[in-house]
């Protein structure tokens, strides 16, 4: 297997590989951020319903978005955990700083359309938008841990192919199934944080 970034299908029936965890935990950073950012801004408006009950509502938007976001489609996740089959020697490992880049680059619009509408919404209820954003990133930061640990339990890295997932999930319906490989693998440790 080659630890190149190509994110090609090689010769050869080879695929061009991105592990699961890196796709997941590439959007929580930019929606936590985004989501702290916009909360703060919507601080500056008094709104329909004043800072205090805002900051309240944003609060149990925060813990909801969270929660559902990090055990949103565990089933689906786990089912393809379970019938994942080894990668291929000729398979190329994509690394996770193009995995995040390429991730992030597909969803940039989506994300500032999200920002957008948190700020939007803080002239109503002040702060809740951007804490439900801040909620959803934490959320998916949340399922790539779990991730993480279902990975070292198995000692089995996750990986998905890049061609199922272009401007997708990796869990969704494109995705017919995972690969494993090693612990080893790649550059990114189990979670898909970086390697230390």
């Amino acid at each position: 297997m080659s630890g190149e970034g190509s994110g090609v299908v090689g010769r050869g029936g080879s695929h061009a590989l991105a592990r699961v965890a890196v796709i997941v935990r590439a959007g929580a950073a930019p929606m936590v951020w985004l989501g702290v950012l916009a909360a703060a801004v919507g601080l500056a408006p008094e709104g329909l319903t004043g800072r205090r009950i805002g900051l309240y509502g944003g609060a149990v938007l925060f813990l909801v978005a969270a929660a559902v976001v990090a055990v949103g489609r565990t089933g689906r996740y786990r089912e393809l955990e379970r019938t994942a089959t080894r990668a291929a020697r000729s398979d190329i490992l994509q690394d996770r700083a193009v995995t995040v880049r390429n991730r992030r680059r597909d969803h940039r619009w989506w994300l500032l359309a999200a920002f957008a509408a948190a700020v939007g919404l803080s002239f109503a209820v002040p702060a809740a938008g951007g804490m439900l954003l801040a909620g959803a990133g934490t959320g998916l930061w949340l399922k790539a841990r779990a991730l993480g640990r279902r990975e070292i339990a198995a000692e089995k890295l996750l990986w998905v192919r890049t061609d199922w997932v272009e401007g997708g999930r990796p869990a969704g319906a494109r995705v017919k199934g995972y690969r494993t490989t090693g612990p080893a693998a790649g550059d990114a440790a189990p979670g898909g944080a970086r390697r230390r």
